[in-house]
Protein backbone atom coordinates (compact mmCIF):
# COMPACT_ATOMS: atom_id res chain seq x y z
CA UNK A 1 0.00 0.00 0.00
CA UNK A 2 2.90 2.88 1.00
CA UNK A 3 4.87 1.61 -1.95
CA UNK A 4 1.58 2.30 -4.28
CA UNK A 5 1.06 5.85 -2.18
CA UNK A 6 4.43 6.86 -2.88
CA UNK A 7 4.20 6.02 -6.49
CA UNK A 8 1.57 8.00 -6.92
CA UNK A 9 2.57 11.03 -5.48
CA UNK A 10 5.39 11.39 -7.25
CA UNK A 11 4.04 11.10 -10.44
CA UNK A 12 1.35 13.61 -9.31
CA UNK A 13 1.23 16.96 -11.36
CA UNK A 14 -0.61 19.38 -8.88
CA UNK A 15 -1.77 22.73 -9.52
CA UNK A 16 0.86 25.30 -8.12
CA UNK A 17 0.31 28.66 -7.66
CA UNK A 18 2.88 31.00 -9.18
CA UNK A 19 4.70 32.92 -6.34
CA UNK A 20 2.77 36.11 -6.08
CA UNK A 21 3.91 38.60 -4.40
CA UNK A 22 0.60 39.87 -2.38
CA UNK A 23 0.64 37.06 -0.71
CA UNK A 24 3.49 35.37 2.41
CA UNK A 25 4.36 32.00 1.30
CA UNK A 26 4.16 29.03 3.70
CA UNK A 27 4.55 25.40 3.70
CA UNK A 28 3.45 22.44 5.60
CA UNK A 29 4.45 19.12 5.78
CA UNK A 30 1.68 16.38 5.50
CA UNK A 31 3.88 13.38 7.11
CA UNK A 32 2.88 9.58 6.76
CA UNK A 33 4.05 6.87 8.75
CA UNK A 34 6.28 4.22 7.10
CA UNK A 35 3.90 1.30 7.84
CA UNK A 36 1.50 -1.24 6.09
CA UNK A 37 -1.63 0.79 7.35
CA UNK A 38 -0.26 4.49 6.75
CA UNK A 39 -1.65 6.76 8.91
CA UNK A 40 -1.10 10.90 8.56
CA UNK A 41 0.05 12.83 11.13
CA UNK A 42 -1.99 15.69 12.44
CA UNK A 43 -1.51 18.52 15.17
CA UNK A 44 -3.80 20.34 17.60
CA UNK A 45 -2.61 24.28 17.74
CA UNK A 46 -2.25 25.62 20.69
CA UNK A 47 -5.56 27.80 21.51
CA UNK A 48 -3.87 31.03 22.60
CA UNK A 49 -2.34 31.60 18.94
CA UNK A 50 -3.33 34.94 16.82
CA UNK A 51 -3.98 32.33 13.82
CA UNK A 52 -5.61 28.95 13.52
CA UNK A 53 -5.64 28.73 17.80
CA UNK A 54 -7.50 25.54 18.96
CA UNK A 55 -7.09 24.40 15.05
CA UNK A 56 -5.85 20.46 13.57
CA UNK A 57 -3.25 21.84 11.21
CA UNK A 58 -0.61 19.78 9.47
CA UNK A 59 2.70 21.12 11.11
CA UNK A 60 4.11 24.20 8.66
CA UNK A 61 4.75 27.75 8.87
CA UNK A 62 5.72 30.97 7.37
CA UNK A 63 8.57 30.90 4.56
CA UNK A 64 11.72 32.89 6.43
CA UNK A 65 14.50 34.10 3.92
CA UNK A 66 16.51 31.96 5.07
CA UNK A 67 14.69 29.03 3.13
CA UNK A 68 16.08 27.79 0.81
CA UNK A 69 13.07 26.75 -0.80
CA UNK A 70 9.49 25.67 1.01
CA UNK A 71 10.76 22.25 1.37
CA UNK A 72 13.04 23.75 3.62
CA UNK A 73 10.62 25.72 5.30
CA UNK A 74 8.05 22.71 5.85
CA UNK A 75 10.96 20.85 7.61
CA UNK A 76 12.50 23.50 9.40
CA UNK A 77 8.85 23.90 10.86
CA UNK A 78 8.12 20.46 11.38
CA UNK A 79 11.32 20.34 13.81
CA UNK A 80 10.23 23.43 15.62
CA UNK A 81 6.69 22.30 16.24
CA UNK A 82 6.53 18.54 16.91
CA UNK A 83 10.57 17.89 17.10
CA UNK A 84 10.64 15.94 13.94
CA UNK A 85 14.39 15.47 12.71
CA UNK A 86 14.51 16.98 9.19
CA UNK A 87 16.56 13.39 8.60
CA UNK A 88 14.15 11.21 9.32
CA UNK A 89 11.68 12.41 6.57
CA UNK A 90 11.35 11.35 3.25
CA UNK A 91 10.27 14.26 1.17
CA UNK A 92 8.08 12.30 -2.04
CA UNK A 93 6.36 15.35 -3.56
CA UNK A 94 3.67 18.25 -3.33
CA UNK A 95 0.06 18.69 -3.65
CA UNK A 96 -1.89 21.44 -4.64
CA UNK A 97 -1.05 24.99 -3.63
CA UNK A 98 -3.86 26.78 -1.44
CA UNK A 99 -4.44 30.19 -0.22
CA UNK A 100 -5.31 30.44 3.29
CA UNK A 101 -8.47 32.68 4.62
CA UNK A 102 -5.53 34.86 6.13
CA UNK A 103 -4.28 35.28 2.28
CA UNK A 104 -1.24 32.98 2.98
CA UNK A 105 -0.23 30.66 -0.23
CA UNK A 106 0.52 27.42 1.42
CA UNK A 107 2.47 24.35 -0.28
CA UNK A 108 1.63 21.14 1.24
CA UNK A 109 4.72 18.91 0.91
CA UNK A 110 3.87 14.79 1.52
CA UNK A 111 7.11 13.49 3.55
CA UNK A 112 7.16 9.75 4.95
CA UNK A 113 8.49 9.28 8.50
CA UNK A 114 9.25 6.30 10.76
CA UNK A 115 6.15 4.45 12.38
CA UNK A 116 7.67 5.04 15.72
CA UNK A 117 8.69 8.64 16.90
CA UNK A 118 8.58 10.26 20.10
CA UNK A 119 6.99 13.58 18.88
CA UNK A 120 8.21 17.04 21.13
CA UNK A 121 5.15 19.22 21.07
CA UNK A 122 6.36 22.98 21.47
CA UNK A 123 3.82 24.08 24.01
CA UNK A 124 4.18 27.25 22.44
CA UNK A 125 2.13 26.47 19.14
CA UNK A 126 1.14 22.87 19.48
CA UNK A 127 -1.36 21.13 22.37
CA UNK A 128 -1.11 17.78 21.04
CA UNK A 129 0.69 15.70 18.20
CA UNK A 130 -2.22 12.37 17.06
CA UNK A 131 -2.39 10.42 13.98
CA UNK A 132 -5.21 9.13 11.92
CA UNK A 133 -5.19 6.15 9.86
CA UNK A 134 -5.39 7.30 5.88
CA UNK A 135 -7.67 5.27 5.12
CA UNK A 136 -10.13 6.91 7.89
CA UNK A 137 -11.20 9.55 5.33
CA UNK A 138 -10.88 6.95 2.18
CA UNK A 139 -14.92 6.92 2.60
CA UNK A 140 -15.50 9.95 3.33
CA UNK A 141 -17.25 9.77 7.27
CA UNK A 142 -17.88 13.22 7.00
CA UNK A 143 -19.66 14.85 9.95
CA UNK A 144 -20.62 18.37 8.19
CA UNK A 145 -19.90 20.37 5.00
CA UNK A 146 -18.96 23.74 4.90
CA UNK A 147 -19.58 26.15 1.82
CA UNK A 148 -16.69 28.04 0.90
CA UNK A 149 -16.75 30.55 -1.43
CA UNK A 150 -13.54 31.55 -3.35
CA UNK A 151 -12.18 33.08 -6.31
CA UNK A 152 -15.87 32.70 -7.74
CA UNK A 153 -16.95 29.34 -7.13
CA UNK A 154 -18.50 27.20 -3.95
CA UNK A 155 -16.24 24.25 -2.90
CA UNK A 156 -18.01 22.42 -0.24
CA UNK A 157 -15.32 20.97 1.88
CA UNK A 158 -16.22 18.16 4.11
CA UNK A 159 -15.09 18.69 8.76
CA UNK A 160 -14.36 15.13 9.81
CA UNK A 161 -14.27 14.14 13.10
CA UNK A 162 -11.60 11.63 14.86
CA UNK A 163 -12.09 11.28 18.39
CA UNK A 164 -12.12 14.31 20.12
CA UNK A 165 -10.39 16.18 17.03
CA UNK A 166 -12.05 18.07 14.43
CA UNK A 167 -10.34 18.24 11.00
CA UNK A 168 -11.75 20.69 8.59
CA UNK A 169 -10.95 23.80 6.26
CA UNK A 170 -7.87 24.21 4.77
CA UNK A 171 -5.96 20.58 6.36
CA UNK A 172 -9.50 18.76 4.91
CA UNK A 173 -9.01 19.85 1.53
CA UNK A 174 -5.26 18.57 1.26
CA UNK A 175 -6.81 15.69 2.56
CA UNK A 176 -8.81 15.11 0.50
CA UNK A 177 -6.83 15.41 -2.34
CA UNK A 178 -4.10 13.01 -0.94
CA UNK A 179 -6.89 10.06 -0.52
CA UNK A 180 -8.08 10.99 -4.29
CA UNK A 181 -5.21 10.88 -5.34
CA UNK A 182 -3.95 7.64 -3.29
CA UNK A 183 -7.24 5.83 -2.93
CA UNK A 184 -9.50 7.06 -6.37
CA UNK A 185 -11.65 8.07 -3.52
CA UNK A 186 -13.62 10.98 -5.99
CA UNK A 187 -14.61 12.70 -3.37
CA UNK A 188 -16.01 15.79 -5.61
CA UNK A 189 -15.87 19.37 -3.45
CA UNK A 190 -16.95 21.23 -5.83
CA UNK A 191 -20.50 20.08 -5.56
CA UNK A 192 -22.61 19.85 -2.57
CA UNK A 193 -23.72 15.93 -1.33
CA UNK A 194 -26.94 14.91 -1.99
CA UNK A 195 -27.70 15.19 1.74
CA UNK A 196 -26.45 19.14 1.86
CA UNK A 197 -28.88 21.44 3.35
CA UNK A 198 -29.01 25.19 1.40
CA UNK A 199 -30.31 27.19 3.86
CA UNK A 200 -31.99 30.02 2.48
Amino acid sequence: MLDELLQRVRGYSPHVLESHEGFPEAAVLVPITRSDEPEVVLTLRASGLSTHGGEVAFPGGRRDPEDRDLIDTALREAEEEIGLPPGLVEVVGPLSTLVSRHGIQVTPYVGVVPDFVDYQANDGEIAAVFSVPLAFFRDDPREVTHRIDYLGHSWYVPSYRYGEYKIWGLTAIMLVELVNLVYDAGIDMQRPPEYYIHLK
